[in-house]
């Protein structure tokens, strides 16, 4: 096992278990379809079955992944129709959020975001994929985070949960990259601004581009 691996690995079998493989799938590591084979992975995790098999169960609960009576686990396939309707109620419920949170910007709350950002900057010119994912996630909940709803960021969680994997193949694209950095920037221009308006539109515009290119990338898969 990895140093790496190692040092995230938390106190019980399982919850390390199921943290790798929320990390495996969400990084585009694992890949929508990809079949989970519990032999490899229980011989990489350095562990029994048992744990395995739970992390999976939960994480089947969470629609990360599927089962199949006879063929086993798989990575969750979104259809076009789930995809979209996924990134429409985000739509909906970030909105209400991200009015809240420029509302009460609490003190600290843009310096965090240009600090994420400096992240996501590094890791598009980097080409890294996974750690791009993983700060644009962080500057998108630093934000909605600020709004003090804390039941309706766990819903919006949720939401980017079940589609983490996609936005792993949006990433591969160095000019998918760039747009979601300028993005971002105008995102903070925004805030800076207080302009509540302004920063709606480009998370709108924000989705709007990752659902145009997802909705390729699908349809080029199932041709």
């Amino acid at each position: 096992m990895s140093s790496a691996v190692q040092k995230r690995r938390p106190q019980t079998a399982q919850q390390f278990v199921l943290e790798e493989l929320r990390r495996a799938i969400t990084s585009g590591e694992l890949k929508p379809g990809d079949q989970i084979r519990q032999d490899a992975l229980a011989a990489r995790f350095d562990v029994s079955r048992v744990p395995l098999r739970e992390a999976l169960k939960a994480l089947e609960a969470e629609g990360l992944v599927v089962h199949h009576i006879h063929r086993g686990y798989f990575v969750a396939e979104l259809s076009l129709a789930d995809l979209e309707e996924i990134y429409r109620i985000r739509e909906l419920l970030e909105t209400e959020a991200v009015r809240m949170a420029v509302r009460r910007m609490p003190d600290g709350t843009v310096d965090a975001l240009e600090a994420v950002q400096r992240e996501v900057e590094r890791a598009a010119e980097d080409g890294d994929v996974p750690a791009m994912a993983a700060a644009n996630r962080r500057f998108h909940f630093t934000l909605i985070e600020a709004s003090g709803m804390p039941r309706l960021v766990r819903l919006i969680a949720t939401l980017w949960d079940s589609t983490d994997a996609y936005r792993s193949l949006y990433y591969t694209e160095t000019a998918h990259r760039e747009r979601a950095v300028h993005e971002h920037r105008a995102v903070l221009s925004a805030l800076l601004h207080g302009d509540e308006h302004a920063a709606v539109h480009w998370l709108d515009e924000h989705r709007a581009h990752a659902v145009a290119a997802l909705r390729e990338i699908l349809d080029l898969d199932r041709g």
